[in-house]
């Protein structure tokens, strides 16, 4: 399935008022006065305020990393202990078939990022790509999604069944400070991990549910949806589209779960800033 390549970028369009045209207009009336040799009077300058510092965004989706009694290694460093947390959560056996050892958090930091976006590529995911085909199939002379093709996507929604999300969540909070560390180097200074993975997962469980498999148009050699609006989601939407809607209405119900765990929302008065919310082990802090 191509991965949209439609622009989504939100413009905000700021009106400013042009008064000086209007005191412009109305000096023109007056009669010009006799020009007198005066000395000079240097107008005085404008006195700029004071530059202020950016506030970084409250954080609307705290994590209180779990303590550790070591300090956590840097996230380059960071693969084989997180694989030893991770994988008895989900079996030696998945854990090997799906997920590639490298890079854990930088791939699962820049994948969260990246799906509700208009592409996200597999060069940066965490897990390895769905094997085979897209399976298409023939309806009445228009091209669809075929059933079968939800079952390239089974062994992924064994994972998502078996994992415990309460377990999964406390290895995400252990590792947090990893993640943040992850996210920043992306290239958000100013950014929080934890909030971005919640509108990646709200995103997700806003995607559609079609009561049959989507028709397709073929550009060349690649799939697009005939919908306009379904080629128009993002690419974790269409991502969930292609699973198959049994498959996604089973990642969704694990999704509101996992989101219930990390998404426990402080009130509004004691929302905090990135900087004095995160709190990283010595050899990390910069």
């Amino acid at each position: 399935m191509k991965k949209s390549r439609g622009l989504f970028f939100l413009i905000v369009l700021l009106a400013v008022a042009a008064a000086g045209y209007f005191w412009w207009q109305h000096n023109q009336s007056r009669p010009v006065a006799p020009i007198i040799d005066t000395p000079a009077v240097e107008a005085p300058q404008p006195v700029e305020p004071p530059a202020t510092a950016a506030v970084p965004p409250a954080i609307q989706h705290p994590i209180e990393p779990t303590p550790v009694t070591q300090a956590l290694p840097e996230v380059e460093n960071s693969d084989q202990l997180l694989a030893q947390s991770l994988q008895p959560l989900m079996g030696s056996e998945l854990w090997r078939f799906l997920f590639l050892p490298d890079m854990i958090v930088r791939h699962i930091v820049a994948t969260v990022d990246n799906l509700p976006r208009s592409e996200v590529s597999t060069k940066v995911w965490p897990v390895r790509p769905a094997g085979a085909w897209l399976q298409t199939e023939n309806n009445g002379g228009e091209l669809q999604l075929a059933a079968s093709n939800a079952q390239r996507y089974a062994q992924y929604v064994e994972l998502v069944q078996k994992v415990d999300v309460k377990k999964l969540a406390d290895v995400y909070r252990q590792f947090y400070p990893l993640f943040q560390r992850a996210y920043v180097q992306l290239g958000y200074p100013d950014g929080y991990f934890n909030d971005r993975l919640v509108v990646a997962i709200d995103d997700l469980l806003a995607a559609p549910e079609p009561d049959q498999p989507p028709s397709l148009v073929q550009n060349k050699v690649l799939y697009q949806y005939a919908d306009p609006d379904l080629e128009s989601r993002s690419a974790g939407q269409k991502i969930m589209l292609r699973i198959g809607v049994d498959n996604e209405r089973i990642v969704k119900a694990r999704l509101r779960a996992l989101r219930a765990e990390i998404a426990k929302v402080r009130p509004a008065s004691q929302a905090t800033t990135p900087a004095t919310n995160v709190q990283m082990p010595n050899a990390q802090r910069k």
